[in-house]
């Protein structure tokens, strides 16, 4: 079966699983970015770990709904007036390099791309990882995301 095209406004990369710890700051920074309130987050049940029923953000309860058909890979947060906003979850255990590509990918026009499709380029699998030279000379280009000075070689 293909996979359902979600379109993502954004990404976000939360330290853990643990959503009545990490849902407040994100409602916060989210609520600030944009001069929005939000009033409801969406979430997959079984992406995340102390699921609240609501929580409490500047004056209000923001009421959390989990559901099981949804895109675990993604939030999305409604707010008092406009359309939905929908982020891309970077794992809370990717590496820091990989986890600022999809930061700056998601920032780019991903018109068309499935939630996978941007997390496979933008962190791609443990197999086609480059290897570091020993010599030090690689480095991370931030614009394209990718390593320069460095081969591809898969692992066997």
């Amino acid at each position: 079966m293909p996979e359902r095209r979600t379109v993502v406004d954004g990404a976000w990369w939360p330290r853990s699983r643990d959503a009545t710890a990490e849902l407040p700051a994100l409602v916060a920074a989210v609520d600030e970015r944009l001069g929005r309130t939000t009033l409801r987050v969406g979430l997959h049940r079984d992406a995340w770990q102390h699921i609240p029923h609501r929580f409490p953000a500047r004056g209000r309860q923001v009421r959390v709904g989990w559901f099981r058909y949804t895109d675990p890979r993604v939030i999305t947060l409604t707010f008092a007036a406009g359309e939905p906003v929908v982020l891309l979850i970077i794992p809370p255990d990717t590496a820091a390099g990989p986890a600022e590509a999809t930061l700056n990918l998601t920032a780019q026009d991903t018109a068309g791309l499935t939630t996978g499709a941007i997390l496979a380029l933008a962190c791609p699998s443990p197999g086609a990882a480059p290897r570091a030279p020993e010599d030090g000379s690689a480095r991370w280009e931030n614009e394209g995301g990718s390593v320069t000075g460095q081969e591809a070689q898969a692992s066997t």
